[in-house]
């Protein structure tokens, strides 16, 4: 991506987080990013040009160099003013000093467990049932997908931006869009709620 369409692309997310911010407590971030091994192969480029109010979730699957990488990204973070969490890792979490773990739906059990011990704990959900029984766990806010089309290997049928409008309106927690989110239709889900992205935050990496 050439520097001008790379400039208006993070200035749409820009905006979009801004817009978040209306939807979400003030202890929330505007918007994640969310990692992956083989979409952002380099999350710490990507961390490095996160504006001030995003977010870091690292998903590291068990590679073999997550502590690394971890430390890393809290270095980043640290400096950048930035939260990190870890997903499904809060060992990991505990030993780079991250901010929060995010939970996959199937551990929302060990939120409870962990309330105590982070700032920020976030997770997912991927339908409306899902969705309500987020409203009973002690959470900050899900990520909730999957909202427009996604190249990801693992996301279900979009259920597009007015299903979603409609499933944020009757939830008891904060939410974030995921799924398919870029910057062209970012500001569309920032309208009701937060948003999280992939490779949608790659207008931030730094060579």
């Amino acid at each position: 991506m050439s520097l001008e369409p790379r400039n208006r692309a993070q200035r749409k997310l820009i905006a979009a987080a801004r817009t978040s911010a209306a939807h979400l407590t003030p202890a929330l971030p505007r918007a994640f990013f969310v990692t992956d091994p083989a979409r952002t192969p380099d999350p710490c480029a990507i961390a490095h040009g996160l504006p001030a109010g995003f977010s870091v979730i690292y998903r590291h699957f068990g590679a073999g160099d997550r502590a690394e990488v971890a430390s890393k990204l809290a270095a980043i973070c640290g400096k950048r003013h930035l939260k990190l969490l870890i997903a499904a890792d809060p060992a990991l979490a505990i030993q780079v000093r991250a901010d929060g773990v995010h939970w996959p739906h199937r551990m929302r059990r060990e939120a409870r467990k962990w309330r105590e011990r982070f700032e920020l704990q976030t997770l997912s959900a991927h339908s409306g049932q899902e969705l309500r029984i987020a409203g009973g766990v002690p959470i900050d806010a899900v990520l909730l997908s999957t909202v427009f089309a996604s190249r990801s290997p693992s996301a279900g049928q979009a259920m597009g931006p007015l299903k979603f409008r409609i499933l944020v309106r009757d939830a008891g927690v904060p939410v974030y869009a995921l799924g398919g989110i870029t910057p062209d239709n970012a500001g569309s889900a920032a309208m009701t709620a937060g948003f999280a992205a992939v490779d949608g935050m790659g207008p931030f990496e730094k060579a």
